[in-house]
């Protein structure tokens, strides 16, 4: 998903909007310092996986900014449902995890 992240970001900045895509590889360890000062700048947060949302990534920057920095947030991921076999770009579409349904959360976000 980071190269998916990179092209909104792109695609963010083209709409004039400011954006910072770190690439968390691990939650344990995580990396505390680079949330925190990413949260620090740009006041809003999304995490973007494409596994369960529930215990994920998002679940573990959520509780770094709760007890360091709390911003709003928006984890993006796959809901609590089974998944599908596909083509990949179909299956991404499908759970709006392609570049144009993250992107319209972004700025739905941005917006709040």
């Amino acid at each position: 998903m980071v190269w998916t992240a990179l092209e909104v970001a792109e695609r963010l900045k083209k709409l004039n909007y400011t954006s910072e895509v770190i690439n968390l590889h691990t939650i344990k360890p995580i990396d505390t310092k680079a949330i925190i000062n990413s949260a620090s700048k740009t006041k809003k947060v999304i995490s973007i996986e494409e596994h369960q949302v529930h215990g994920g990534m998002g679940s573990a920057i959520a509780e770094v900014l709760i007890q360091n920095y709390p911003v709003k947030m928006k984890i993006i991921g796959m809901p609590d449902t089974f998944g599908e076999s596909g083509k990949p770009e179909e299956l991404l579409k499908k759970y709006k995890l392609d570049s144009d349904s993250i992107l319209e959360k972004c700025i739905d976000l941005i917006n709040e």
